[in-house]
């Protein structure tokens, strides 16, 4: 079995330090800032989920930031992170961004996705409700 076959407590830290590429980053410090993105994600999409209005710019931007950081190494670690009921919201986000992916076989494809949240995100960047 690989270190990295199922990420857990014990390797979700060297997993995400094997992805880490920020070439500003220059201290230990900087790492942890961008490991902490996942919380702020999870704060946001935990707030949208329990009836506040789903702040897509912020999470949109923690996301960005993310991928950037972390490369596709990010969406194992958000849904490592995030709690599993946030899954359906998290996937609307990977849809919009065009991150989920492609290969069908993964187990990510059987998540449902949150239409509420899609639209949102459509509506908010297109300015059309979903078809």
């Amino acid at each position: 079995m690989q270190l990295f076959d199922e990420l857990n407590e014990k390797n979700y830290v060297l997993f995400a330090i094997r992805h880490y590429d920020n070439p500003q980053a220059v201290t230990r410090e900087d790492f942890y800032d961008d490991l902490k993105r996942f919380k702020y994600v999870k704060r946001l999409l935990k707030r949208y989920q329990r009836g506040d209005e789903l702040k897509t710019h912020l999470v949109i931007n923690h996301m960005i930031v993310l991928y950037n950081v972390f490369g596709e190494a990010a969406t194992p670690l958000l849904f490592y992170k995030l709690d599993e009921s946030l899954w359906s919201t998290v996937k609307a986000f990977l849809m919009f961004l065009n991150r989920l992916p492609a290969f069908p076989k993964t187990s990510l494809h059987a998540i449902r996705v949150d239409i509420e949240a899609l639209a949102i995100l459509q509506k908010e960047y297109y300015g059309k409700e979903q078809d």
